[in-house]
């Protein structure tokens, strides 16, 4: 890796004219103020489609993002400040570059607002948080991320048009494999040459008629060994190490199950189901007496809804504090820890293919769990007590998420739909038991699956399952096949979010840095695709690859960096 190129790269490669004419072109078409027009349309407000905008401006083309979100990055500025990376010399591009903004941020003393820059730890995913060598920042608190967003978007002068919902239903125009406009709730029509999805749910790819998956195939489907049903998969501690009774009445099967266990019996490892890994918000706490919030009680909170938690404290299970992970300034990026946590264990089969007011039920149940959890392990008096006089000292952190009531915006989507695309990536190509062709990207972190779901063992007792973990010996290569869908189905849609993937290579590709990477390599492939007017399907990969290489991005490493 050049260091030196990460440290003279000027975020902003196109001239102040250039800019100025790349806004004005992508404006509303005159005498239809609901119509507008660009190069590239944009469907999503993720990392992924930040940087694919940053990309296509400075790549000449005009953009619009068309964004449902309000506040721009996803879970990148949404709470997940504890970047899952793994080997940062895949990291390239842009997406390096939202790094070492980072980097700069926390370089100037009045970013050290509630401790000094001398008492953080610096460490986390195995390396310094701060990495003055490469001046970049892996580990950071979730408003700062959403500025260096905004920077990118102001900086390049980005027309964002926010809590724009796509008509999922008769949205999407296509003609000859092409999709001509899409429209949006609000009665808005964007037109373009290229459109790219960049959200979470790949409704953009669905509405334009592209084939995908939801849920894990069965092993057999891809030749894989960690797909499908996984009962015996104990890579984490997220699993019930003692013999917890699963029943409202101990030893009475009558009284019924306690809450969140499904009374569906195991089958068989390997078998493919519709189920998916379970989702929860990254929490940013605080401990500083002047910046934390006391935990909300929500209105419907039951604390029977966590008497199997209790359960567990009464087994000796002390590790509650597991993943509170720290970031800058005295706070956390909480994540999912041990066998009853933040993940909302089968409740969010549906949430994929589901309208967007169920998914609005969804997301709210997610929260009042996770609020009726804090607020039960701050109070209830079967938790232990240095547990709760510890919890006690933690609130939300009050000065992130301040017009959401301190709580993160972004509900952790750690997998919905899948693009099936021209290529699927598959575990054989993390674990390198196979070639990958046209690479426009690396992964390189641990296959890695949350619980799917929470069920009664066949001697009696709760258990998890679907928490799989399995790191690739080496960085492997992300195909361009799966960023696009097959010819016949649409010629001019990048997806670089809900990429063409098995359910457990999706597990590793699935990270905030590899959405920002594959999201510039689509914006690439987009503008070269209207430079030699040719479907996605069609550009040449040597002249891609060029391209990619241009603008920064890792296709592979010498094998002295893997």
């Amino acid at each position: 890796m050049n260091k030196l190129f990460w440290s003279i790269r000027t975020p902003v490669l196109c001239s102040l004219v250039a800019v100025t004419f790349l806004y004005f072109g992508c404006q509303n078409k005159q005498g239809n103020p609901n119509e507008y027009s660009a190069d590239i349309i944009i469907y999503g407000g993720t990392s992924a489609a930040v940087i694919a905008a940053a990309e296509a401006v400075q790549s000449g083309k005009t953009v619009l993002v068309v964004s449902p979100d309000t506040h721009l990055g996803g879970l990148s500025s949404g709470g997940l400040g504890y970047t899952d990376t793994g080997n940062k010399s895949t990291i390239g591009g842009l997406s390096r570059e939202f790094y070492h903004r980072v980097w700069l941020h926390y370089n100037d003393s009045a970013a050290w607002k509630w401790q000094k820059h001398s008492e953080y730890g610096n460490k986390g995913q195995g390396t310094v948080a701060m990495d003055g060598e490469n001046r970049t920042m892996w580990i950071f608190e979730p408003h700062v991320a959403g500025q260096v967003f905004e920077d990118f978007i102001s900086e390049n002068k980005i027309t964002v048009l926010r809590n724009e919902w796509l008509d999922r239903s008769s949205g999407v125009v296509k003609k000859n494999a092409k999709i001509k406009s899409i429209k949006t709730l609000s009665g808005k029509m964007f037109s373009g040459k290229m459109f790219i999805d960049a959200t979470y749910e790949g409704d953009l790819m669905a509405a334009a008629g592209v084939s995908y998956h939801v849920g894990r195939e069965a092993c057999s489907v891809y030749g894989e060994t960690w797909n499908g049903v996984q009962a015996d998969a104990r890579h984490h501690g997220h699993f019930f190490k003692n013999q917890i009774d699963p029943y409202k009445t101990p030893g009475k099967p009558e009284s019924g199950l306690l809450y969140g266990i499904s009374p569906e019996p195991i089958v068989a490892n390997c078998t493919g189901d519709t189920k998916i890994q379970a989702y929860c918000f990254r929490l940013c706490m605080s401990n500083h007496h002047d910046n934390r919030v006391a935990f909300p009680k929500p209105e419907n909170y039951d604390p029977e809804n966590y008497e199997l938690l209790a359960r567990v404290f009464d087994a000796g299970w002390r590790e509650w504090f597991g993943k509170f992970d720290l970031i800058p300034n005295r706070k956390t990026d909480t994540n999912n820890h041990g066998p009853f946590s933040m993940d909302y264990i089968g409740m969010n089969y549906d949430y994929p293919e589901a309208s967007y007011e169920r998914r609005k039920e969804i997301i709210k149940a997610h929260e009042d769990y996770q609020k009726g959890l804090l607020y039960f392990v701050a109070n209830d008096p079967r938790v232990p007590k240095e547990i709760q006089e510890e919890m006690q000292n933690w609130g939300l952190a009050k000065d992130e998420f301040q017009d959401n009531g301190n709580w993160p915006r972004q509900l952790y989507i750690r997998e919905s739909r899948r693009m099936l695309g021209v290529y699927v990536s598959t575990e054989n190509d993390v674990l390198a038991k196979s070639e990958v062709p046209s690479p426009v990207g690396m992964g390189s972190y641990a296959m890695d699956s949350h619980n799917i779901q929470r069920y009664v063992t066949s001697d009696g007792y709760v258990q998890n399952e679907g928490d799989v973990g399995v790191h690739p010996q080496a960085p492997y290569a992300i195909s361009y096949g799966s960023i696009i869908p097959k010819r016949e189905e649409c010629q001019n849609l990048l997806v670089p979010v809900c990429v063409s993937s098995s359910h457990i290579a999706y597990g590793s590709i699935r990270m905030e840095p590899v959405f920002m990477i594959l999201g510039q390599s689509a914006a690439i492939a987009a503008c070269k695709a209207i430079d030699i007017d040719h479907a996605v399907q069609d550009i040449p990969y040597k002249v891609l690859k060029e391209k990619l290489l241009e603008r920064g991005q890792v296709l592979a490493l010498p094998e002295s960096e893997k």
